[in-house]
């Protein structure tokens, strides 16, 4: 079957300013989605996992997404826009699709005029759902050094160090690197971008939380690297009668991660009822691999790309024998590493082994890290904290360590293998010390 065609960008007339807008669906209601601090509504298909989001959400509802006045499609301006002038910019958005009333859906940056709108606007917000948000944005950075900081982070735009904050998980991987970073410099420019975070410092709608009276849902990540769970605790609890939802899982984006209790809180916020999904969330223990090459990106440079393909390529093939040869499943590439899940933690880590000296015949040194928990299997991914874990412990890695946590050490007792104390450490995201240990051949 063919995939559904991607939705039409149109403009609508906020004053003398064009708002750049689509829509996907024909539900009986609205969705209007109010971005974080940067966004481009036609690339914004491009990164993975976001047109799925929407189309899961156009079953139920029509959704809409804008790019703000300044940044991606919609006309740029000379300086960042205030709060008021954005919130123009969603009314003149409904007014140009005849949306009488809608449900309002802020991300990050986009809760406060989300916020700003319903409290302003009842009679055209029938439900408010504020998703990774704050009620001021200070209570994230020190305000005295936060104009350096963003001065000094201007030279930088464009290269993709979003991708940390939104999928942490796949932060080296160069294909989506590159991916991210082209969605930064079509997003803003280094000058609209200093000037909207320079903007967004000074946002603060604590003082009119209270006048919200619409229905509302708070939603946030247990470990967000953006904006930490205690914001989006914060924000809940300054709004009357507002329902929050927490997950446990980490990155900043509504469209990465396990998405699937998300929408379906979402759903039933919205509609009453959520979807009964056939396929249902399997989880069971596991020990999750995760590897990478070192230098990938230099490598690739260096080697140029044809070349690199074709070592990427027998990479890929040395991964999936050894991998299957341990007994393991091969969940994906994730472009410069792996991803693998073993039923035994000692085939994971001889596997391990196996696939580190295996590349080093092809001229390639990695890292891997192991960890042994709960995973949520849901068709060909996985998901869950074991999971980040592990990616976690890789990112501990020296080159050519095999680093794993202390639960997979224990449950190899006795099994022949050997292990090095790494000592203990803090993992991003992730609460508590852990006891790491490098696995020797």
């Amino acid at each position: 079957m063919d995939e559904p065609s991607l939705p039409i960008t149109r403009y609508a007339l906020s004053g003398d300013v064009s708002i750049a807008y689509q829509t996907m669906g024909d539900g009986p209601l609205d969705i209007v989605l109010i971005p974080g601090f940067v966004s481009n509504i036609e690339f914004m298909h491009e990164l993975p996992g976001y047109t799925a989001f929407l189309r899961r959400l156009s079953t139920f509802a029509r959704v809409v997404t804008f790019d703000k006045r300044g940044q991606g499609l919609s006309d740029r301006i000379a300086d960042a826009p205030s709060l008021e002038q954005r919130i123009d910019d969603v009314r003149a958005v409904m007014d140009a699709i005849g949306s009488r009333e809608a449900t309002l859906m802020g991300f990050s940056e986009g809760c406060a005029m989300g916020v700003m709108f319903a409290a302003a606007h009842p009679d055209r917000v029938s439900r408010l759902i504020l998703y990774g948000g704050f009620a001021r944005f200070a209570d994230k950075y020190d305000v005295s050094t936060f104009e350096a900081m963003i001065a000094k982070r201007m030279p930088f735009w464009g290269d993709g160090s979003l991708l940390k904050i939104i999928v942490p998980a796949r932060s080296h991987t160069p294909e989506l690197i590159a991916e991210y970073a082209k969605f930064e410099r079509l997003s803003a420019s280094p000058g609209a971008f200093r000037a909207i975070q320079l903007m967004n410092i000074q946002i603060d709608v604590r003082s009119i939380l209270g006048s919200v009276r619409v229905p509302t849902l708070v939603l946030h990540r247990e470990f967000d690297p953006m904006l930490s769970v205690e914001l989006g605790r914060d924000l809940a609890a300054r709004i009357p009668n507002a329902k929050y939802i927490e997950y446990k899982d980490e990155g900043h984006a509504f469209w990465v991660g396990n998405t699937e209790p998300l929408l379906g809180d979402i759903e039933e916020f919205v509609t009453g009822h959520r979807e009964q999904v056939s396929t249902d969330v399997e989880r069971v223990l596991a020990t999750v691999l995760f590897t990478d090459i070192v230098d990938s990106t230099r490598s690739a440079a260096e080697m140029g790309d044809l070349a690199w393909r074709r070592l990427l390529d027998r990479h890929d093939q040395t991964a999936k024998q050894i991998v299957e040869k341990h007994r393991g499943h091969l969940v994906k590439s994730t472009g410069d590493g792996i991803l693998a899940t073993f039923d035994g933690p000692g085939r994971a880590v001889r596997s391990a082994l196996a696939f580190r000296s295996a590349a080093e015949q092809l001229g390639i040194r990695l890292r891997a890290g192991l960890h042994t928990g709960e995973i949520e299997v849901r068709d060909r991914d996985i998901g869950g904290i074991a999971v980040h874990a592990a990616a976690r412990v890789m990112a501990q890695c020296q080159p050519s360590e095999v680093l794993v946590s202390r639960v997979v050490t224990d449950l190899v007792a006795g099994a022949g293998l050997k292990f090095a104390d790494r000592g203990s450490h803090e993992l991003k995201g992730i609460p508590g010390k852990w006891d790491l240990f490098a696995a020797m051949a």
